[in-house]
Order: C-alpha cells, then sequence, then structure tokens
C-alpha cells in the first residue's frame, strides 16, 4: 500500500480498536472520509497523483479494510438482480475475495501478464464487474464491447487490439468461433455459463476451484487500463486507451459532486457493460464508498425500471435521456419511489421538456452531464448549482473547458464553436492516453492549447454551456455512437447497394436515428421499395451491430458529392434537420 495512503487507513484501523489520542482523549473520528478527501484534491488537480497506482489495490482494497473495521454502513458494494428472482450481493470483502480468485482464473489458466489484453463482451451480469476488477488486479488491460458485435465486428477488435483473451457469454461465443481463427493474438477464450464449449475454458468452474490468495501487481499510474473502441466519420472505430489513474482517479470528484455519492449511496446505471458510462459508474461509485446496483434488463422497458425503482432502496438514477424520455410517457403517480433522491443523464442532448415532466411527476431533479470516451465529466450540473433548463451545465474540474474556433483561439460568450479543452502547458491527468496505433489521429484532435472534442456549444456570460450539434458525421442514437462508414461498409456488401451515405436524422424518442440514401444497382431498381428496405435493415443487422441499422431508408438516384468525388453528408444531414 502507498505510504500516503497507508497512513490514513491505519489512523482509521486504530481509532476503531481503541487507541487512545493525548491527554486519554480518544482517538480522532475515522477517516474514510479524509482518505476520499485526498482521493477528490488528486481528481481536482490539487494534489499530484502519486507515481504507482492501482484501483483494486488502492481504493477497493481500502474500502474492504475499513468495512470491515466497521467504518462503512451495511450496504452492499455491489448488488445485482434478474428481475425473476435472481439476486448477488457483494460487501467489499466478499468483493475482494471474488475479484482475487478471478485474477488467479486470468493469470493461470488464461496466462495473462501486466499489459496484456483481454476483451470483456458480456451482458449486465456479476462477471463483468467481477472480471474488469481481476483485469486490475492482474494489470491485464479489459477492452469492453456491447453484446451486440456481430462477427465482423468482433474480429475487428481482436485483429486491431491484439487481444490475447475473451470472455464472453453463451449467445456471442459462436460468433467468437467464426472469427476466432482470424484472430492470431487470442489464445484463450473463456466462457461464462453453466455449460461447456469446445475451445473454451468455463469461468464459473475455474472460478470455483481458484485460490483466494493473490499479490495484485503494482502498476504505475500511466499504465495502461481500459481500451475502448470509439466510432469516427472516417474508417474503422478508434481504440481509445486510459490509464490506472485517468479513469481510476479522474471520476471521485465527480461522483462526489455532480452524482453526488457517499457510503450510504446505492446507484443505478442503466448502461450496457460495452459503453464507458459502465466504467463510469464504477469508478464514481466505488471510491466514494457506494453501492452499484445493477438489474440485468436484457431489454430496455420502462415499467421494469419503474418497478424496480419502487422495490429496491436506489437513492441514484443515471440513464440516457432516451430512457428519461420513455419513462416520462408513464403514469408516474403510479409508483412510489421511496429512496429515490438524486437523477442524472447524459451521452446525448436532454430536451428541456423532458426534465420538467420528470421533476413535476417525482419531485426530483435531473442533473445532466457531458464527456466522452476520451475524457472523464467535461461538464456538468453538480448538485446544489443553479441548473439553467437545456444546458449541459458549467465545466468540471480539473478541466479548462473553452469555446474555440477551428484555430484554437478562445471566443467570446455567446459564440458558437468548438467544445475544447486546454491540454497545454499541462495535459489533465484524467483524460486518454491517444488513439492507440494511430498518430495522426490523436494529433488531429488537437488544435493549439486545446483538445477538439468534435462537438459545437457556446457558453454564456456565466460560464454555463450549451450543446449545439456535432461538427463530424457521427450519429448518436439513443447514446450509440455509429460512425456512418460502418453502416455504408454494410450495405455495400448487399447486391441491390451501388453507394449509399449515412446521415442522422431526428427522431421524438432516439433524439436522432440512422437514415441511409441508398442508390441502387440497375437489378434492383424495379424493386418493391418496403420489401427491400426490410430487406437491407436485416441484412445490417446480420454483418454489424443491430443498433447500427438504419431505421429510415430512402431510395435515390445520385447522391450529392464535392467535385472531387467525396459525398456531401452535411447536405443530407442539414435537409434531414431543416437547415
Amino acid at each position: 500500500m502507498r505510504p500516503w495512503l497507508r497512513r490514513l487507513v491505519l489512523q482509521a484501523l486504530r481509532s476503531s480498536r481503541g487507541f487512545c489520542g493525548s491527554r486519554g482523549q480518544p482517538a480522532p473520528l475515522p477517516v474514510p472520509q479524509k482518505i476520499v478527501a485526498t482521493w477528490e484534491a488528486i481528481s481536482l488537480g490539487r494534489q499530484p497523483v502519486p507515481e504507482y497506482f492501482n484501483f483494486a489495490h488502492d481504493v477497493l482494497d481500502v474500502w474492504s479494510r475499513l468495512e470491515e473495521a466497521g467504518h462503512r454502513p451495511p450496504n452492499p458494494a455491489f448488488w445485482w438482480v434478474n428481475g425473476t428472482g435472481a439476486e448477488v450481493k457483494w460487501s467489499f470483502q466478499e468483493l475482494g475475495k471474488q475479484s482475487r480468485k478471478a485474477a488467479n482464473v486470468l493469470g493461470g489458466a488464461c496466462g495473462l501478464q501486466p499489459g496484456d489484453r483481454m476483451m470483456l463482451v458480456l451482458p449486465r451480469i456479476p462477471e463483468w464487474w467481477l472480471v474488469s476488477v481481476a483485469c486490475m488486479r492482474t494489470g491485464a488491460v479489459m477492452i469492453p464491447g456491447v453484446t451486440q458485435l456481430m462477427e465482423k465486428d468482433l474480429k475487428y477488435r481482436l485483429q486491431a487490439s491484439r487481444a490475447k483473451s475473451i470472455i464472453t457469454s453463451d449467445s456471442i461465443a459462436p460468433r467468437v468461433d467464426a472469427i476466432s481463427a482470424e484472430c492470431p493474438s487470442l489464445q484463450t477464450k473463456l466462457l461464462v455459463s453453466e455449460s461447456s464449449r469446445p475451445g473454451w475454458l468455463n469461468f464459473r468452474e475455474l472460478l470455483r476451484e481458484a485460490s483466494t490468495e493473490h499479490n495484485c501487481v503494482r502498476t504505475k499510474s500511466r499504465d495502461p487500463l481500459a481500451i475502448y473502441f470509439t466510432s469516427g466519420t472516417t474508417g474503422a472505430p478508434k481504440m481509445v486507451e486510459h490509464s490506472q489513474s485517468s479513469y481510476g482517479l479522474g471520476f471521485v470528484a465527480s461522483g462526489r459532486r455532480w452524482v453526488a455519492l457517499t457510503e450510504s449511496d446505492i446507484f443505478w446505471n442503466t448502461t450496457d457493460t460495452g459503453w464507458v458510462k459502465a466504467a463510469w459508474t464504477l469508478f464514481s461509485a466505488w471510491p466514494n464508498g457506494s453501492c452499484i446496483f445493477v438489474h440485468e434488463l436484457p431489454r430496455v422497458d420502462a415499467k421494469v425500471i419503474l418497478n424496480t425503482l419502487s422495490t429496491f432502496p436506489i437513492t441514484t438514477l443515471c440513464c440516457v435521456p432516451t430512457i428519461f424520455r420513455l419513462l416520462v410517457q408513464e403514469d408516474l403517480t403510479r409508483y412510489q419511489f421511496q429512496s429515490l433522491r438524486h437523477c442524472l443523464t447524459g451521452g446525448e442532448a436532454l430536451n428541456p421538456d423532458v426534465r420538467e415532466k420528470w421533476k413535476r411527476q417525482t419531485g426530483v431533479e435531473l442533473y445532466e452531464g457531458y464527456g466522452q470516451s476520451e475524457t472523464v465529466v467535461i461538464c456538468a450540473n453538480p448538485k446544489g448549482m443553479k441548473i439553467k433548463s437545456g444546458s449541459m451545465g458549467k465545466a468540471s474540474p480539473p478541466y479548462d473547458v473553452q469555446i474555440v474556433d477551428d484555430e484554437g483561439n478562445i471566443l467570446p460568450p455567446g459564440e458558437e464553436g468548438n467544445v475544447a479543452v486546454r491540454i497545454r502547458p499541462t495535459r489533465p491527468f484524467c483524460f486518454f492516453n491517444c488513439y492507440l496505433d494511430n498518430p495522426e489521429k490523436t494529433a488531429a484532435s488537437e488544435q493549439g492549447d486545446f483538445y477538439i472534442t468534435g462537438d459545437r456549444a457556446r457558453m454564456d456570460k456565466d460560464g454555463y454551456f450549451w450543446f449545439m450539434g456535432r461538427n463530424d458525421d457521427v450519429i448518436n442514437s439513443s447514446s450509440y455512437r455509429i460512425g456512418p462508414v460502418e453502416v455504408e461498409s454494410a450495405l455495400a456488401e448487399h447486391p441491390a447497394v451501388l453507394e449509399s451515405a449515412v446521415v442522422s436524422s431526428p427522431d421524438p424518442i432516439r433524439g436522432e436515428v440512422v437514415k441511409a440514401f441508398v442508390v441502387l444497382t440497375p437489378a434492383y431498381s424495379s424493386h418493391d421499395p418496403e420489401a427491400l428496405t426490410r430487406e437491407l435493415q436485416e441484412h445490417v443487422k446480420r454483418v454489424t451491430a443491430p443498433y447500427k441499422y438504419p431505421r429510415k431508408v430512402a431510395f435515390v438516384s445520385e447522391l450529392p458529392k464535392t467535385v472531387s468525388g467525396k459525398i456531401q453528408r452535411s447536405k443530407l444531414r442539414s435537409q434531414e434537420w431543416g437547415k
């Protein structure tokens, strides 16, 4: 344990064992709050980042010791339900025990060494959190992916990342088997299942037999922790690498201020495990001693969410705006949310009328935040700050957020420009390391002293940011970032498609959806449009992740292009949005 952390923990443990202070007075009160305050100070940039840091060792094991000494409420650290009666509850001590067993599986049967990469493609089941922590303990780099990934997506990610291992469930395993021969780096495949499969190791069987003794590796703060694939406007998804400290310490302050978490809170974020918000929840809740609540939620169902909020003592809820749009369409007066006190949203722009309806019917305010895969929370409405409806809040420390022009010059309040985070002369520690294997993309994301987010906004005179849209072509549908090239590439594989252009189109529920403008080959020009639309939609679902399929399709004779022959998606997008 790091010296600064050891001193604070020992203070807490000594006070719990009856050590006396000077003049016969009791020792100072236990100091979990002081430990969290130290992490928060680092998160805010007020104290230096330690040279060595490992979230499992320096956060989770600390809470385990404090919990053992009685310095934490009796809440579990992790609480999972599946909606049909199954339930898992882990204290920090049990989480430590199970994750050490899992670490022995990764280091033993899988042979993973520090720096090796492991892909996690699991639904909302306890093993995702267990293996995430096990990766930290072994120094393996986790690569989360959504369960909707198809063979093509899996192959690209496994090849690009050179992952040595993958863990997944029964439904995904056949897709992995279909492409694993083309992924030479892939050495071991772990299956989370009650049954066996040829060529796969059964994780649950190995976990039952694994030792509970494991020595956590010593990782430096800048060592890699996680890789996320993020969609862009050109080419395949890029790999965003985060460090042990950028995520491990970067969310403590926002967890305390925006999410407003304490040791007594039970925090439910409905996000998919493959998206960064699952990690945001993990690294916000556990440093603050809070409980992470998870519902397996095989599909989004407003009534299931509302009934869960009524049944369990959930204090804090986070959903994307799309889900809140669904929730406010229900009769919320039929539900009693006895414990709910704080609600958050992010991932796409929040419509002001959704916030107002939610607050009017539940009495609970909705606090919006904004960030990216490359960052932690960039802007937020922390609890206690005045909310301006429609704004994504103010800059979230330690970031210096500005609106800049295309040359990186700061624009005055009220002018629309690029949302940018200052990275010079000092790059914030809670920032992605780089786009792996893509120095050109890394360099292109910077302009002058700033990292350019790719989003456009304006800042008012009070420092509130107002989202205006994206200056690229990425589609954000129900918080799923979808690169148009990925969908266009899938469409191009169908014999009916001569060429296509994919853009966002407005949608009252999802905010925006994928729309494809398709030029047909002569052989298909007389086919029934409705039947062909359904055929193309099913085709895209088969060859890429289903959430990427075009919900709208328009057949056109030609696409707008520049003189050099490049498709002008911006014209099509403007046409869709009435600009």
